[in-house]
């Protein structure tokens, strides 16, 4: 039975996880407990904006905690009425089963064994750890995102000018420019209103020249496709119907090419090399990575989901391992590029608004929650529960996420270019719509 101190609220004490990240800032994770004495365990990870270790100022007890989850704790302990006190966890583990030794690990097995009676932190609600511990309603419903780097824009090439038709077009316009040359020339020649005497004051032998010769069509059709015209102009009906219509298939074009044009020089093209999950699938150039022994990492080796089973298969056999221990370097494998980190939308969401190098891809790959762990038969789950749904309706747990997702200052200046910000190439299908 746990150990309760003599006061008239029973004293609890929170387990918590050191967390250390690039800046020199710690984190923490929180466990509440009712053991009286307990023991410090430092575990480097990062759990921003759930629970960090105040840098400044000279603090003691859990005094030297703030973030999110330590102000939805000071809620309902005094709602539901108790006191508590942080240590950490002893293997720095959200915890995961392990199908070689048929063990929990983590926090999970703290829960398990007694040892702890919260578990209060950045905790996913999964079936598999539902059968083990309990859980309270969720506090944060959440879903698992890509986070990737920010692509750079390309530079110019010396053929840009050719993006805004597809290379389809371009062959067709060559192709109509040859055909309706050598039609031109064809037609004029069974045509008597294009013969004519090129010396009509010459007093001599009568000789007449057609001034459509095979050079001259096709001088006249490129005169007419770049808007310079030409000195030639036909007589005759036959020829004149066919540069008529050469003249309307090149307005339509040059319109099309220049409206087009317009959007490729003032639109900045932000192209990322995946999109989605399916597109990570089906690629090995960039890798992809969880947090290890996370709800993450469970999700993709327990699914079975065609797309996400290709991608555990990947992630478990790569090498070097594409699984981080702490969320910290995870991150700093994205920025260095190449790499995509498969996390928790929540704090995708606080990362990606503190870092403009940082971007989310595609949609959730999953719907979940946030909730507070305790041990299965827990007499507080259902307390705490009502106590959860009670700050949701009072809108007060959105006021704490606005308050240390959201705060001023913090976030990056960020312009609003739209990562689908690209121009697309005019198809056969665009042509005269």
């Amino acid at each position: 039975m746990p150990t309760i101190f003599a006061t008239e609220l029973p004293v609890w004490t929170v387990r918590h996880e050191t967390l250390t990240r690039h800046d020199g800032i710690s984190r923490e994770k929180v466990l509440l407990t009712y053991r009286k004495s307990v023991r410090s365990i430092t575990w480097k990870d990062w759990e921003q904006p759930y629970v960090m270790l105040r840098n400044r100022g000279n603090f003691s007890g859990n005094e030297r905690y703030e973030g999110f989850c330590i102000d939805l704790l000071k809620e309902i302990a005094h709602m539901v009425g108790f006191t508590y006190r942080i240590e950490l966890v002893p293997d720095g583990k959200y915890g995961v089963y392990d199908y070689e030794t048929g063990e929990w690990n983590g926090i999970v097995r703290q829960l398990m064994d007694k040892k702890a009676d919260l578990a209060v932190g950045s905790m996913t609600i999964n079936y598999a750890r539902e059968s083990v511990i309990d859980f309270t309603k969720p506090f944060m419903n959440l879903g698992i995102s890509i986070l990737f780097k920010v692509p750079t824009s390309h530079p110019a090439r010396l053929f840009s000018f050719m993006n805004p038709l597809a290379i389809e077009i371009w062959l067709y316009v060559l192709a109509a420019y040859v055909l309706v040359s050598v039609t031109m020339f064809v037609v004029a020649r069974f045509s008597p209103y294009e013969w004519n005497h090129p010396y009509p004051c010459h007093v001599g032998p009568e000789i007449i020249e057609n001034q459509f010769s095979l050079s001259n069509s096709f001088w006249f059709t490129i005169g007419t496709l770049m808007q310079q015209g030409s000195d030639l102009n036909p007589k005759a009906t036959s020829t004149r119907i066919v540069g008529g219509i050469w003249w309307f298939f090149t307005l339509i074009i040059i319109s099309s090419y220049t409206a087009n044009l317009a959007a490729f020089l003032t639109v900045e093209r932000m192209i990322t090399p995946i999109e989605n999950a399916e597109d990570l699938a089906s690629q090995t150039d960039i890798s992809y990575g969880t947090l290890d022994s996370g709800s993450t990492m469970t999700f993709f080796r327990d699914s079975m989901i065609e797309t996400y089973k290709k991608m555990w298969r990947f992630m478990e056999n790569r090498k070097p391992s594409v699984f981080v221990p702490t969320y910290e370097e995870g991150i700093q494998r994205v920025l260095q590029g190449d790499y995509a980190f498969l996390m928790e939308s929540t704090m995708l969401d606080y990362i990606v608004q503190r870092d403009c190098n940082l971007t989310q891809i595609g949609g959730l790959l999953d719907s979940k929650g946030y909730g507070i762990a305790t041990p299965m038969g827990s007499p507080w789950r259902d307390k705490i529960s009502l106590a959860i749904l009670e700050l949701q309706e009072k809108g007060e747990i959105q006021m704490l996420y606005d308050k240390w997702w959201k705060s001023p200052g913090d976030t990056c200046m960020r312009t609003e270019k739209g990562k689908e910000s690209k121009a697309n190439a005019l198809g056969v299908d665009n042509i005269g719509q």
